[in-house]
């Protein structure tokens, strides 16, 4: 570990009173690929602070994705050092903190929270715990960095939501979906420059191509105990909606489990709670109406597409992210350019340290949107459990 700046070494303060002391945020330095919220306007949080402190987070779950993603995007942020890790083991957090050259490794997340050293959580466990990790965590005054799904349930979530209103000076942010940042900038253009008109209705699929697996393996995903209302990939194709058209106001929707047991790891077969097939249709603000469907059970199916019709012009992506597009008095649909240089990048880490100095604010993701594509993901499970539409917000 580094040695501390000398301006931290304050007799009768500890380090984390000093990260809490200093100036309002200043105004957001946003790039050209950055993508901001449609939905909110973020409120300021965090302090300002001086560009030689340097930032010292801890991880809390350390699987492949927070070893893959956020460890690499914490090292390319400026001043940011990983400097403790907790994982479901003290053996297993040492392995993490080995590979990884982190200087602590600790038993359990208790422990980390108890770290004076530990400016920000990373929280990357599956999502039954992230309501409890950030409430402690805030408690503890960390900033909190989770991983989506923000929560099992949408309750969970307006606690979270909640508990960061009480604590106005620590940054709360969510990782945001990255499966369509190759897209998100092209299409807020089009629809926002008017090329469809006015939005009629839109159609998305995310299936996966396999047939449906019999007797396949039980995985944390298959356990409302473990994912709670997340099913599939909803809550992240439908924040990436919520990026190009807004919010949805009502819900119906029909849900399918295919393959109703599993081979849990003891050998066992276990039953499957959550759906493997879903059919969700939604409204826009204007009336629009889309239809969605994913399904883990499509075998040779064409796999991704979304289609968005409108009034003048309609848009086409297809399983490679690729755009077309055409207008009224069009043949046919064509390429629509979508140079590299423009696209959205994945910079969550740095903005979140961003946001800790007081140099940014939180667009991608705030908890505010969390908690509405999680009351959206429950919305889908009432909707299909009572055979009737459900209107937001819950």
């Amino acid at each position: 570990m580094s040695e501390r700046p000398a301006d931290q070494n304050v007799p009768g303060m500890k380090r984390r009173q000093f990260l809490t002391t200093g100036a309002l945020p200043l105004a957001a330095a946003l790039g050209a690929n950055n993508l901001g919220s449609l939905e909110f306007a973020p409120q300021p949080r965090g302090r300002s602070r001086s560009s030689r402190d340097t930032i010292r987070i801890g991880l809390i779950g350390a699987g492949a994705v927070v070893r893959d993603v956020q460890i690499p995007g914490f090292r390319r942020a400026p001043q940011t050092e990983i400097v403790a890790v907790a994982n479901t083991s003290l053996a297993s957090s040492q392995r993490v903190a080995n590979e990884f050259g982190i200087p602590r490794a600790y038993a359990n997340w208790k422990a980390l929270l108890e770290d004076d050293d530990v400016d920000a959580v990373c929280i990357g466990t599956w999502p039954f715990m992230h309501r409890t990790l950030t409430l402690a965590a805030l408690d503890a005054g960390k900033h909190v960095m989770t991983q989506a799904r923000m929560a099992n349930t949408a309750q969970e979530a307006r606690e979270m939501l909640e508990a960061s209103h009480r604590h106005r000076d620590l940054v709360c942010q969510l990782v945001p979906t990255s499966t369509s940042y190759r897209i998100d900038n092209v299409l807020r253009k089009l629809i926002a420059e008017g090329f469809v008109g006015d939005i009629l209705s839109v159609e998305i699929q995310r299936l996966n191509r396999d047939f449906a697996e019999y007797g396949g393996d039980l995985d944390w995903r298959h356990s409302q105990e473990f994912s709670g209302f997340n099913t599939l990939n909803l809550g992240s194709t439908y924040e990436s909606t919520m990026r190009w058209f807004g919010r949805g106001n009502r819900v119906i929707a029909m849900t399918r489990i295919h393959v109703p047991f599993r081979r849990a790891p003891t050998g066992e077969m276990a039953s499957v709670a959550i759906p493997d097939h879903v059919d969700v249709l939604y409204d826009l603000a204007n009336g629009a109406q889309v239809h969605m469907r994913f399904s883990a059970t499509t075998g040779l199916s064409h796999g991704n597409q979304t289609w968005i019709y409108g009034s003048e012009g309609t848009i086409y992506v297809d399983q490679g992210q690729n755009i077309f597009a055409g207008r009224r008095g069009d043949s046919e649909l064509s390429p629509v350019p979508n140079p590299p240089e423009e696209q959205a990048t994945h910079r969550v880490e740095e903005e979140f340290v961003n946001a800790i100095r007081g140099i940014e604010e939180i667009t991608m993701v705030p908890f505010e949107t969390g908690v509405h594509y999680m009351e959206w993901t429950e919305a889908v499970y009432r909707s299909a459990q009572a055979g009737q539409a459900v209107n937001l917000p819950l």
